[in-house]
């Protein structure tokens, strides 16, 4: 159990800790986890896989810990951390994240390994955090729908193909959004919720040509998305290309001309 898990539940030591110890508080909750994992790992070995995932991690233990966020759990080539002190500490944590990333697979192509990329999703919000086992074992947690949009928001990095996604909620906690590099791109329903929520993504951890693009076309990619959503589709079409010709890696502008083309053979179709 995490010494910061204590501290939050107020016990000063491990043995003061009782199945059921809890209580409701407001953090950022932080999701990360490695594309195509399963993929790689089959071309490994067991031990292979094991001294990967631990020198992977290695690289993003720091940026969490410097950033006063901690890990709750590992989940297999997966980290979910929390934040209690504050949504810039998570998002500044992921940007580290990140850049720790291009550290790490700079060392591993010296050994001639592919590099690898991953997904993190945060949102900030209230949640459950205690103990939960059984007689025998117990574990630290957290609980809640904010650890669920969390898990989400990673979820959807896989179909935007970016690297970091974070919620309103997390947006409009940041004490400053001037200091990131962000941009609206969509409204996602989540299941068990009646009400849709904005999804911004941070691409401060981008690599320079793709950074210095998307901020490029960031006023131009926004007025699209707010076309598309008004219905305007001929001229949301418009600007996505534009966005494209200026930034040929903005894989949300693709994404976004796709869906584009399904909704005008929809629409023949009728």
């Amino acid at each position: 159990m995490p010494q910061e898990f204590l501290k939050l539940l107020d016990k000063a030591r491990i043995v003061d800790v009782q199945l059921g110890d809890g209580g409701q508080q407001e953090m950022s909750v932080l999701f990360a986890d490695i594309r195509e994992f399963t993929t790689l790992s089959e071309e490994m070995s067991c031990q292979e896989n094991f001294d990967f995932i631990n020198s992977f991690l290695a690289y993003m233990e720091p940026a969490i810990m410097e950033n006063h966020g901690f890990i709750d759990k590992y989940i297999g080539d997966g980290i979910m951390a929390l934040f209690s002190g504050g949504a810039d500490d998570a998002v500044k944590a992921a940007i580290a994240m990140l850049q720790n990333l291009a550290k790490f697979n700079e060392k591993q192509a010296k050994t001639g390994a592919p590099p690898i990329k991953i997904g993190i999703g945060i949102h900030t919000g209230s949640l459950m955090l205690g103990t939960i086992g059984g007689h025998s074992r117990i574990d630290s947690t957290a609980i809640g729908d904010t650890v669920n949009l969390a898990s989400r928001l990673e979820t959807l990095t896989k179909t935007y193909q970016v690297s970091l996604l974070i919620s309103d909620e997390t947006w409009y906690r940041l004490q400053n959004q001037q200091n990131y590099s962000m941009r609206f791109i969509d409204r996602v329903k989540v299941k068990g919720k009646s009400k849709s929520v904005a999804v911004f993504e941070v691409f401060d951890g981008d690599y320079n040509l793709v950074k210095e693009g998307k901020s490029a076309t960031k006023s131009m990619f926004e007025q699209a998305v707010c076309l598309f959503y008004g219905g305007f589709y001929i001229k949301a079409e418009q600007l996505f290309k534009k966005c494209l010709q200026i930034n040929n890696r903005d894989t949300v502008a693709q994404f976004y001309l796709e869906r584009l083309q399904q909704h005008l053979i929809k629409s023949m179709g009728k």
